[in-house]
């Protein structure tokens, strides 16, 4: 079952979504899993004696895991709650910059291959998941380089100076 919590400007995260046992091994005092999950139709279209597939509805969808998400007990403050909230709203905003998956793949037409028809409708799908799945790495590199970042700048929150300059581009998310 998967209970992950999509980003959006009305829900903030809860120290109850951290749901994994923490770990004792870990540097940090918090862990939030964040992914990017794609969805998106597939269609097909003859052109000239050849089928080509071309994407519709693609939307990429930044989201929590708690079941992967953990805090120490004994650190459960406001504080580090405010920069792991912090944290996905910079998963969000590093997907509404970097992502831009509609100018790359939409209203576009791409080639497929196959002997017939079902064959064909396959390979778009596996071909289509493999053309977004470079992309959504892009996404990842650039939210694993800007969280680094902000764990430093922020001293993992503790900064508050830092914090609030992040908190305050991070409220026009929510605007």
């Amino acid at each position: 079952m998967d209970d992950a919590v999509a980003w959006s400007r009305d829900r903030l995260l809860a120290w109850s979504d951290f749901q994994a046992e923490f770990n004792p091994a870990a540097p940090e005092d918090a862990h939030s899993a964040i992914r990017f999950r794609p969805t998106w139709t597939v269609d097909s279209d003859s052109r000239q004696d050849e089928i080509m597939f071309l994407l519709k509805d693609l939307r990429l969808h930044t989201e929590f895991l708690p079941l992967l998400s953990w805090v120490r007990p004994t650190q459960s403050g406001d504080t580090i709650l405010l920069h792991e909230r912090g944290r996905f709203d910079l998963a969000e905003l590093a997907r509404r910059e970097t992502a831009n998956l509609q100018r790359d793949f939409e209203n576009r037409l791409f080639p497929t291959r196959g002997k017939n028809e079902e064959q064909r409708k396959q390979y778009a799908r596996e071909d289509s998941a493999r053309m977004i799945a470079v992309k959504i790495e892009v996404v990842m590199r650039e939210f694993g380089r800007r969280s680094a970042e902000y764990d430093i700048q922020t001293d993992f929150g503790r900064d508050v100076s830092w914090q609030t300059k992040y908190d305050d581009t991070f409220a026009h998310l929510r605007s």
